[in-house]
C-alpha cells in the first residue's frame, strides 16, 4: 500500500483532478451536484455501487425463531430496511396491525414507509436528523416492545443504546451487504474514489487486494468511513461533511479550489 507525505498544495494534490468515481447508484435525474462539478471544472464523474444488498429469506429468517407479531413498534434506521421488513411480512403473510408503532430515523424513511401503510400520526415517529434524535424519542416509549430490522452490517448506536437504557428490542437481520463485482474496473484509474460506508472500503479490496493509492485521492462522507480508510491504511484527503461543504460533492469542490493550479 502507498502511503503519502504530501501535504495540500504539494505532491499528488497538486495534479489536476480529470476523473472521479463515486461510489453510489447514478442519480435519477440529469441534474445534480455532480454535474454541476463536472460542468464546472471539466471532470469526469462516474458512478458504481460498491456494495449490493441480498435478501434474507424467508426461510432463514424464520430459523431465527422471531415472530413478528410479538412485537409492539419497528424501527427503520434506512429504506432497504422499509423493503426487506414489508417483504418478509408478504412472504409470511402477516398484515401489520394498525396498533403497530414506527419508528424512523428521518423524515425520507418515515415518507417512503407510505409505499407499504397508511400513515397515522399516532403510530409514527420521527428523528429529525440523527440517530441520537431517534434516541430521545424512542426513551419517552419505553414500555414498547421493539422490533429492529437491519442488514448483517450496521452500526452499533442503536443497540447500545437500546441495551443501556434496558429498553425491549430484537434485531432481525433481514438482508446482507456484500461486496459488488467491481473486475470490469481493474483497467480503470480515478483521479478521486469517493466512499460513503465502511462497506465501500472492503469492497475495494475485496475486488483489488492488491490496490495501491498511488496519487490517487480518497474521499469519505461521515466519520466512521473516514476511520475505514484511515484504518485500510490509507491517506483520507476529502473529508465530508464539513462546515463549509456538508455534501460530497461540495467537499470535492473545496478541495479543488484549494489544491489544484489556475489555468
Amino acid at each position: 500500500m502507498a502511503e503519502s507525505a504530501d501535504t495540500p498544495g504539494t505532491g499528488r494534490h497538486t495534479k489536476r483532478i480529470q476523473s472521479i468515481l463515486v461510489t453510489q447508484p447514478k442519480p435519477t435525474t440529469e441534474v445534480s451536484p455532480y454535474s454541476a462539478l463536472a460542468e464546472k471544472y471539466g471532470i469526469r464523474v462516474d458512478f458504481r455501487e460498491f456494495i449490493e444488498v441480498q435478501p434474507v429469506s424467508y426461510k432463514d429468517f424464520r430459523r431465527d425463531k422471531i415472530n413478528i407479531a410479538d412485537f409492539t413498534a419497528v424501527i427503520f434506521t434506512s429504506r432497504n430496511a422499509v423493503d426487506h421488513f414489508f417483504r418478509i411480512c408478504q412472504e409470511a403473510k402477516l398484515e401489520m396491525p394498525a396498533e403497530m408503532k414506527y419508528f424512523c430515523i428521518s423524515e425520507q424513511t418515515a415518507n417512503y414507509l407510505q409505499k407499504y401503510i397508511v400513515l397515522r400520526k399516532r403510530k409514527l415517529f420521527v428523528g429529525t436528523r440523527t440517530a441520537a434524535d431517534l434516541f430521545d424519542v424512542i426513551k419517552k416509549h419505553k414500555g414498547e416492545n421493539f422490533l429492529y430490522p437491519c442488514s448483517d452490517i450496521r452500526k452499533d448506536d442503536l443497540p447500545v443504546f437500546m441495551r443501556a437504557n434496558n429498553l425491549k428490542f430484537t434485531e432481525a437481520v433481514i438482508y446482507r451487504t456484500v461486496a459488488s463485482d467491481l473486475s470490469d474496473l481493474s483497467d480503470v484509474k480515478y483521479d478521486v474514489l469517493a466512499f460513503f460506508s465502511p462497506s465501500g472500503i472492503s469492497s475495494l479490496f475485496v475486488n483489488f487486494p492488491s490496490f495501491v493509492q498511488d496519487g490517487t485521492r480518497i474521499a469519505a462522507f461521515g466519520p466512521t468511513t473516514a476511520k475505514a480508510v484511515r484504518d485500510a491504511n490509507l491517506e483520507l484527503d476529502i473529508e465530508a461533511p464539513m462546515p463549509n461543504a456538508p455534501s460530497m460533492a461540495g467537499a470535492i469542490e473545496a478541495y479543488i479550489r484549494r489544491n489544484q493550479p489556475a489555468e
